[in-house]
């Protein structure tokens, strides 16, 4: 028998055999649910010693239901799954992946960047339609020159930045938390919200998604944006109000948006952006290429098994608990 036990309450993999792997380093038992509700997760998690999360909800109620749990590993960067405050009351670490995909979302938001820029699906659409005129791409601009603003400043955003000066753009920022050394040495120069909105042609959103960010692009933001600007969506859904996104779109308050997240996923059919010609839409896809799919499974386990071991997982996010270990 193992000396642990480690719960997954629900994944979209194929396979848990990577964490497995990892887990039996330190003699733990994978123990794979699919749980959507609350109650679920309760029944299914009442004597493990470690979680691994992905979409089910950590409430309140269902931590406070851990009579063994010592650590919550969640797969990802975001951890809004998870209260966090009541796992740090109960003792329990919570953790995440915050380096595994960088690379991946960052290539994916320059990539609808530039499929909104250069108008890559309204012409790929048209051919298939059976036209062959390239006027509707009109009005196209020079992207060198252009400015990208960025709504938070971390490890994605700084990659971003890069890959877009090459290009030529100006790179601003806004993100109360971050260097002005660092931003100054990468040609980056920080800015309110404000002007981010009034003066980007392009606004990529990474901030992670609370209380202080959830809804920060709104009716307010979208009126200060230029009528050529377009939104940039790789971070959480939530994080931009879509309601107001919405009829920033309709009114032509901007000129379009390419979204990776929702604030609901997956979307209903009716819902009003599937429907709109200036708008991209890829399905939560940014994080993903085999090789971090691979190192986020890897690294979400080996959290776990840090702290079954008595050591502190290398991606903390409650650190008050970093003494205590």
């Amino acid at each position: 028998m193992s000396k642990w036990k480690v719960l997954v309450t629900d994944y979209t993999y194929d396979t848990l055999a990577p964490e497995r792997d990892v887990l039996k380093t330190v003699d733990a038992e994978l123990i794979p649910a699919q749980c959507r509700t609350e109650e679920d997760v309760i029944d299914a998690a009442r004597k493990v010693d470690g979680i691994i999360n992905q979409y089910a909800p950590l409430s309140k109620e269902v931590i406070q239901s851990l009579s063994r749990c010592k650590i919550i590993s969640r797969y990802g960067v975001g951890f809004d799954t998870i209260d966090v405050n009541t796992a740090t009351k109960h003792g329990i670490m919570v953790s995440n992946v915050t380096d595994y995909c960088a690379e991946e979302v960052s290539n994916h938001a320059f990539a609808l960047l530039l499929a909104c820029a250069r108008k890559i699906v309204q012409l790929h659409e048209s051919v298939r339609n059976g036209n062959w005129d390239s006027k509707i791409m009109k009005p196209a601009y020079r992207m060198s020159g252009q400015k990208l603003g960025l709504i938070g400043f971390g490890n994605i955003p700084q990659m971003l930045s890069k890959k877009a000066q090459a290009f030529g753009l100006e790179v601003m920022a806004y993100d109360p938390f971050a260097s002005l050394k660092t931003a100054a040495s990468m040609g980056v120069h920080m800015v309110d919200l404000d002007i981010l909105c009034r003066e980007s042609d392009f606004i990529s959103v990474h901030p992670p998604l609370n209380e202080k960010t959830r809804g920060m692009l709104s009716d307010d933001q979208f009126s200060l944006m230029k009528t050529s600007a377009f939104v940039i969506n790789t971070s959480r859904g939530p994080v931009v109000d879509e309601a107001a996104l919405i009829r920033a779109l309709q009114t032509e308050e901007i000129a379009g948006a390419g979204l990776d997240v929702l604030e609901t996923e997956p979307m209903m059919p009716d819902h009003p952006l599937r429907h709109m010609d200036n708008v991209i839409l890829t399905p939560h896809a940014a994080y993903y290429s085999t090789a971090s799919e691979l190192e986020l499974k890897q690294k979400t386990a080996q959290n776990v098994a840090d702290v079954l071991s008595g050591r502190t997982p290398s991606y903390l996010v409650n650190q008050e608990l970093k003494q205590s270990n």
